[in-house]
């Protein structure tokens, strides 16, 4: 290459830098001797720190001049207007290196290249810098050695640097500001013309480096969004000037902000609920800790979900799920049904593993959060430590079976007698439908007797826990029509694309209260539409009208299906008639009389209907056939002991005007949590609708004075009978309470399982089954790819 070497007058002459002070200043001495030394345009400098040499002034030198060989292609160079360009740059001073990074780097997107900091010198004594050189990115070379234990050559991308000698340096005076000193503008290679373009450079594209995009991309993650989605709203709202981002770039800066919870995920768990304590003073929260102070278990509920308990308690839906957060802890909700019959959140937890012992302690931290309020039911899967769990803690609570997951174990279990037997189907159909206990016992016996089950078979099991599933044996409870854990996955659902393997403990609760934020949203969302609509009523009937001035608006609908069959399809026989009760059958013409059902209608003041498929037992809603049988008998309107009210307005969840009673919740002689619970929640009311009179909160402050001194006296009585104890019992035994520290779970736990992502964890009835043939039996393939079937087969043809 041809080198043009410029003469000693005509050189740019840069900055001579005689020595360096102890602060790291130069100093610039204009009269000193300098030796100009021309080279080939190559500097050859130290990548670490400059070498202090104690004999010349305590740092090595190298004085060159910027420009003295310069670089030149093949075609001609205007060199006075390449000369004035580089006088424009060289002795620019500026205040910061952030300055000289963005001068150069506007430099660079006007002449069509990129840039990236290359070297940082600094004083080996204060660590501060005082020189620093930026380089065109293309400067340099891959190193391509192979990796020097294994030898192997890695994988690499495809080459961007050609080895380019373009840079830039900057040196800090003496007044701590920073000038140019070196500067050269050749480049080996082409430059990017189109400014489209010029912007992919790494050191253009700066807005998702910037302290807003990181800000917005935080509080987007916070949010729930994925990277991909965050990536599409930015890319919306950024200026035409600006890069778009990309979900890599998105996802690697909600790694680093991860980061800084490395180690500290625990803490901002607990952090997290002690700052929602402040504002909600009903919240409840309890964590079992490892003796190293690792969570073992952790369960919450906030004062919202205790107060729907109250309400909606009666039944819960329990199922586990996991691959929810980094330790993979498994996700416990507890889940209930509203008077729109959508789904809620009673609480959550975070668990250990899915043994008996961790289900009793979690059962027990739920009686004990909802003030000792046992669920009438609950419904879970067929896991065998949920099931003994249950049993030890809630011994007067009707437990379920999930009935999804019953058909589809039938599916896999039973396949083989319906491909034997063409009357198992039906027979099987019929007993598990069986209306009565007496007739499922009666088709037992019969379905025994004619196929010969094997002993410990999936259907004997089922039969020995027929109590959990059987219709007949849970038509006395009820389950707010609910058969299945289906509410409980619909949560689950809820987390999928927002929470993975990697997902913090602290992340994990932010989106749990997201959840709980969406369903509450949805909940107010059905109130406003009830109250601010009417029914349309398909008769002019009192029973339809007061249904539908007190359902709300999803439950007067499941109603209006009902009156809508009683009144157009339904028809009766009476079986026997007394002066106490009456006994109709009612069903549809074009159906078999022996689906009909049987309706006891019993005469008296107040009146008393119930009908053999218990709809009214199980699901809280009169069935047709009652309907039916009220509109027979000229009952006028709905009585209401036959209106729930759950399903009504009256359940929803009041602000301002909710007066809770004790009449229901407290009848005996001692005062329990949940009667605490509800006066205090009463005051709370008191206070906050009296608030904006001055009148009324000094006649509440009245009472409350009158009471307490009534209750001054009550206690003084009192306490003259009690010994007198150290009032500095309490504190002391708090203070000596071991102070322990808290730290987040050294290994990851142990579940039954472990998918790819977010799900319910599977019972054990639920693991996958080897493919077999029902032909030959063999595992491996289904009887529609039988090679023994196929050869059978064609012989028969040949033979015939």
């Amino acid at each position: 290459m041809d080198l043009q070497v410029q003469t000693h007058k005509e050189a740019l002459i840069t900055n001579l830098i005689d020595d360096i002070d102890a602060k790291g200043h130069l100093v610039v001495d204009s009269d000193s001797d300098v030796e100009i030394e021309i080279t080939n345009d190559v500097e050859i400098e130290k990548t670490n720190d400059v070498d202090v040499d104690d004999k010349d002034s305590d740092v090595e030198i190298e004085i060159t001049n910027d420009f003295e060989i310069e670089k030149t292609n093949d075609v001609d160079m205007d060199h006075g207007s390449e000369k004035k360009e580089v006088d424009d740059v060289m002795g620019k001073v500026f205040d910061t290196l952030n300055d000289a990074y963005d001068f150069y780097n506007r430099y660079a997107f006007l002449h069509g290249f990129g840039i990236r900091i290359h070297t940082t010198f600094k004083n080996k004594i204060t660590n501060e810098p005082y020189r620093r050189k930026y380089v065109c990115n293309k400067e340099g070379f891959k190193d391509m050695k192979p990796n020097s234990s294994t030898r192997v050559v890695k994988k690499r991308r495809r080459e961007l640097r050609t080895g380019c000698e373009a840079f830039l340096r900057i040196t800090k005076g003496k007044d701590g500001k920073w000038f140019v000193d070196r500067f050269n503008d050749s480049h080996n290679h082409a430059l990017t013309v189109t400014p489209t373009k010029v912007m992919k450079h790494r050191s253009h594209g700066k807005f998702h480096r910037s302290v807003t995009f990181k800000a917005l991309l935080s509080e987007l993650g916070q949010s729930g969004l994925k990277p991909c989605q965050i990536k599409k709203v930015v890319n919306t709202m950024k200026g035409p000037n600006e890069n778009d981002v990309t979900s890599k770039q998105c996802s690697d800066i909600l790694a680093d902000q991860r980061k800084q919870y490395k180690g500290k995920e625990f803490y901002g768990l607990i952090k997290h609920f002690q700052d929602k304590l402040l504002e909600d003073r009903n919240l409840y929260f309890v964590v079992d800790l490892f003796d190293d102070g690792s969570p073992r278990n952790i369960f919450w509920a906030d004062g919202r979900s205790r107060d729907s308990y109250i309400k909606f308690g009666d039944v819960v839906v329990f199922d586990v799920t996991y691959m929810t957060n980094k330790f993979k802890m498994p996700f416990a909700p507890f889940v209930g049904v509203n008077h729109h019959r959508q789904s809620i959140l009673f609480g959550g937890a975070l668990l250990e593993n899915e043994k008996q012992e961790t289900f009793e302690w979690l059962f027990q931290n739920f009686l004990k959060c909802m003030f000792d309020k046992y669920p009438s039911a609950i419904i879970t899967d067929q896991d065998k430590a949920i099931c003994n769990a249950i049993q030890s803690v809630f011994p007067s609570t009707r437990h379920r079976y999930c009935s999804w997951h019953i058909k589809k174990h039938e599916i896999e279990h039973l396949r083989p007698l319906k491909v034997r037997y063409s009357d198992f189907e039906e027979l099987h159909k019929q007993w598990v439908k069986s209306d009565t206990v007496e007739e499922f016992e009666t088709r037992w016996e019969l379905l025994c007797g004619k196929y010969n089950f094997e002993s410990g078979s999936w259907i004997t099991e089922m039969y020995k826990q027929r109590k959990y599933w059987a219709k007949a044996f849970l038509k006395d409870c009820f389950f707010a029509g609910m058969t299945s854990s289906g509410r409980s996955e619909s949560i689950h659902s809820f987390f999928d694309g927002y929470v993975n393997s990697k997902t913090m403990l602290n992340e994990f609760v932010m989106h749990y209260d997201k959840a709980v934020e969406a369903r509450r949203a949805a909940e107010e969302d059905e109130d406003f539409k009830t109250m601010n609509s009417k029914p349309i009523l398909s008769s002019v009937h009192l029973i339809e009208a007061k249904a539908g001035s007190r359902y709300t608006r999803k439950i007067f609908d499941e109603f209006k299906k009902e009156w809508t069959e009683a009144t157009f399809n339904l028809t009766h026989e009476t079986i026997s008639k007394n002066l106490e009760e009456i006994e109709y059958k009612v069903g549809q013409l074009d159906v078999d009389k022996k689906y009909w059902r049987i309706v006891n209608f019993r005469i008296s003041d107040k009146t008393d209907v119930t009908c053999l498929c218990a709809k009214f037992e199980t699901y809280g809603i009169l069935c047709k056939h009652i309907l039916y049988v009220l509109k027979k008998r000229h009952v006028e309107t709905l009585p209401d002991h036959y209106i729930l009210p759950r399903w009504t307005m009256d359940a929803r969840h009041k602000v301002d005007n909710c007066n809770i009673g004790l009449e229901d919740i407290h009848s005996g002689n001692e005062v329990s949590a949940l009667t605490l619970w509800c006066v205090q929640s009463n005051f709370k009311k008191a206070t906050e609708q009296a608030r904006d009179s001055p009148t009324e909160i000094k006649k509440l402050n009245t009472i409350l004075l009158k009471f307490l001194e009534e209750q001054s006296i009550r206690t003084r009585s009192k306490q003259s009978e009690i010994p007198t104890r150290d009032s500095n019992a309490g504190s002391s035994q708090v203070n000596m309470m071991p102070q322990i520290s808290i730290r987040d779970p050294l290994v990851h736990t142990n579940t039954k399982g472990r998918p790819k992502s977010a799900t319910r964890i599977k019972s054990s009835l639920e693991a996958p089954k080897k493919r077999s043939c029902s032909y030959c039996s063999e595992v491996g393939h289904y009887i529609s790819s039988c090679s023994k079937k196929k050869a059978d087969e064609s012989r028969l043809e040949k033979e015939g």
